[in-house]
């Protein structure tokens, strides 16, 4: 029997048989890019053999099946969804994929999860530019830097590879974006917690909690959906510089509520308050004048704190350093973590202050100083300094003597005297007084030789007659030397006669005669009149030749009274106590019986005022 033939060449069953496969099609709703479900009908090698329905199966690799890392665990006869990839392929088989089949399961999900605002379950893998990678359902998906948590961290290792929840922020599953938040869901949890916690929160409750961030000023612990802050000064009761010191991030610690702010939420932690206070009964631990060990822990301007014991520390003051280091800065005496021994100077237990001194643990210089050099001795050192009121000498025991301007020479004035000397060069010196209390030892240079002028003061005395000699003419007065002392007769005294009161009159060397009028101790000088000398021998005079009915004038009784003197000069002899005697008479007829007194009261006016002049 002839087959049937169609107009285009098919034999009447081929024709049957397209049409009864594109009928099957039609009733299969299966098209490319849909996800399906399938049967595993067989295992070949590293291949699954699936049944989706279509004409011919389909092969997917086992590894599809399995989590990175493991074995696929499916066997024959397991129902599974693939994704379809294309229909047919050159041999005839249908492209399968379980792996985009999980894709677009997952994107179906996320999709469910962003339009109902729930949370998702993911791991964070990678980072990348900007934040990090995270795989959310089988799907890559953006983890913003920002999102990460509550507030910035540092080392985000510990969240790598760990299960999270996350948000969806946005998401577009043409372009295969998605942008999630932890941030999110840690602040929905802490608003959570947050509210438990502070409902039952009170000062003085004793919490754990976990050290969520360090900064230089403290540690944030989490208390459980709510942070408090532990100061540095609140971690211990010894010196902390930096709370990394004591603390570590992820450390569980257990803290004291110090202060609650109910309107602002601010928790202050402390931790030192949950052991006992190093500063009870310290009085009694460090007594006032005894000495102990220490570790210097800080160094500052004004000193250096020493740690006696954990949580107790005193303050040696700068000045407490060094007997002899007034003005060096205590880095240059004490380094830190040296141990040094100290003495208590003073303990304020309400203020948790200790005075500490370093100096007392050492001899005292300046006692060592006055027991082996007391005053009155004399001693040796180079000159240090030189100041505009003395010479600064270097001695033993690094300590310095000052020699004051006034006590530099007998006989030149101090800054005349102070001319002589230079940086560096080697003196003698008497002791004169020490002060261990202020530090200071007054010295002189002068005070090794006998002063000149108590010679003088031995030799005259008011009221004598002297000779002296100019040394220099000057506008007020001249200036004498007398016995090797310093003299001055003021203008005012050089002569009765007011026409005679001048200093041209004098040339220096020339000799003087003049009666001594005044010593004036504190200026180590005689002060002289040439009037009061006129004076006296004009009283001399009418004693010894005038009377008042001999009518002789008073030239005539001058003139008789110096050439007695003249002669009793060239003699060597003296008046006689007679002569005066014989004269008494005279003396009570005298035209000026009060002379003698109102003189003497003038002269000592103007010696008195005759240092200004010189």
């Amino acid at each position: 029997m002839n087959k049937r033939t169609s107009v285009d060449g098919k034999t009447a069953e081929e024709e049957n048989f397209a049409a009864l496969f594109a009928e099957s099609l039609a009733q299969i709703d299966i098209v490319e890019g849909a996800v399906v479900k399938g049967t595993i009908i067989g295992i070949e090698n590293d291949m699954a053999l699936i049944d989706v329905g279509l004409k011919s199966e389909g092969r997917v690799q086992l590894k599809e099946f399995a989590q990175p890392g493991q074995k696929s665990d499916v066997k024959v006869g397991d129902s599974v969804e693939v994704y379809v990839e294309r229909l047919e392929n050159m041999n005839g088989e249908a492209v399968l994929s379980r792996e985009k089949a999980r894709h677009e399961e997952g994107w179906t999900q996320l999709e469910k999860a962003f339009n109902e605002n729930a949370r998702v379950g993911g791991y964070i893998y990678n980072r990348v530019k900007g934040g990090f990678t995270v795989n959310v359902n089988g799907v890559t998906a953006f983890l913003p830097g920002s999102q990460v948590d509550v507030r910035p961290v540092r080392d985000i290792t510990p969240l790598m590879s760990a299960q999270h929840e996350f948000y969806i922020l946005k998401m577009d599953r043409h372009r295969g974006n998605i942008v999630v938040s932890r941030r999110a869901v840690l602040e929905e949890s802490r608003a959570e917690a947050r509210s438990e916690l502070i409902s039952n929160l009170k000062e003085g409750q004793v919490l754990e909690g976990v050290v969520k961030n360090i900064t230089d000023y403290g540690a944030f612990v989490d208390l459980g959906g709510v942070d408090g802050l532990l100061h540095v000064t609140d971690i211990a009761w010894r010196r902390i510089n930096h709370p990394s010191e004591a603390l570590s991030i992820g450390q569980n610690v257990k803290v004291l509520v110090i202060r609650f702010n109910s309107e602002t939420h601010r928790i202050s932690l402390g931790m030192k308050q949950l052991e006992a206070d190093p500063w009870e009964g310290v009085e009694l631990k460090y007594p006032v004048d005894a000495r102990f060990t220490g570790r210097v822990t800080n160094i500052t301007d004004y000193g250096a704190f020493v740690e006696l014991e954990p949580g107790v520390e005193g303050l040696v003051h700068v000045t407490e350093m060094s007997w002899t280091k007034k003005n060096v800065h205590p880095g240059k005496i004490v380094s830190t973590s040296q141990q040094v021994e100290v003495m208590v100077l003073d303990v304020d237990s309400q203020k948790r202050r200790i005075s500490l001194g370093l100096k007392q643990c050492r001899e005292n210089p300046w006692e060592a100083f006055v027991e082996q050099h007391p005053a009155g001795s004399e001693i040796e050192g180079q000159v240090k300094n030189i100041t505009e009121f003395g010479l600064f000498v270097g001695l033993t025991g690094d300590i310095d003597g000052m020699v004051h301007m006034s006590d530099i020479s007998w006989d030149q004035a101090g800054e005349e005297a102070v001319k002589s000397f230079k940086k560096g060069d080697s003196v003698k010196a008497q002791v004169l007084e020490v002060d261990v209390e202020k530090e200071r030892i007054s010295l002189g240079i002068k005070q090794l030789r006998d002063d000149p002028f108590s010679a003088v003061l031995g030799s005259v005395k008011r009221g004598d007659q002297v000779t002296c000699t100019v040394t220099a003419i000057q506008e007020k007065g001249i200036e004498v030397s007398v016995n090797d002392a310093i003299g001055f007769i003021r203008k005012s005294e050089i002569s009765r006669d007011r026409a005679d009161q001048r200093t041209d009159r004098f040339a220096v060397g020339e000799k003087v005669d003049a009666k001594v009028a005044a010593i004036d101790r504190p200026a180590r000088r005689v002060v002289l009149s040439v009037k009061a000398l006129e004076v006296e021998e004009e009283r001399r005079a009418m004693k010894e030749y005038g009377s008042s009915d001999s009518g002789a004038s008073l030239g005539e009784i001058l003139g008789a009274a110096i050439n007695q003197a003249n002669k009793d000069k060239e003699e060597g002899e003296e008046p006689t106590q007679d002569g005066e005697a014989s004269n008494a008479a005279a003396e009570e007829a005298s035209s000026e019986p009060d002379a003698e007194d109102s003189t003497d009261d003038n002269v000592q006016a103007d010696a008195e005022g005759g240092k200004d002049g010189a």
